[in-house]
């Protein structure tokens, strides 16, 4: 049961949507516009919906700073290292190359080619952890 979704507006809808098929995610439902923009789309991997759209405004996606944007998605995943790989090879940005963590996680971290900012990891948020552990 999904409980929850994002939404992300993108300038190129139909590359972000590729970008996420070739990490993993189906589409689920897809509604273009006469002119091929996207007006909304659904995609799912696990328990994780995302809404694409194209975007209706020039939005700007943060900069890069140091090692993130301020802004971004995490998917929780066991496979960081094949999640990281397809994410490259289907066109994103290194930001950190996967790693393992002080708090016993792995994890990775990359810009999509629209510019958002994605972190794959083992780590699950909302659990209680131990640094200890």
């Amino acid at each position: 049961m999904i409980s929850s979704a994002v939404t992300l507006s993108y300038r190129d809808a139909p590359a972000a949507i590729a970008w996420l098929e070739a990490l993993g995610f189906d589409v689920l439902q897809l509604q273009s516009g006469d002119d091929g923009t996207v007006v909304h789309s659904e995609l799912r991997w696990a328990d994780t919906v995302v809404m694409v759209a194209s975007a209706d405004a020039p939005y700007d996606v943060p900069p890069l700073v140091g090692a993130s944007t301020g802004v971004g998605l995490y998917l929780v995943t066991q496979d960081v290292d094949g999640m990281f790989a397809r994410a490259v090879a289907a066109g994103a940005t290194v930001v950190f190359p996967p790693e393992e963590t002080e708090w016993g996680s792995r994890r990775a971290r990359v810009l999509d080619p629209g510019g958002r900012e994605w972190s794959f990891g083992s780590y699950r948020p909302g659990e209680q952890w131990s640094a200890s552990a």
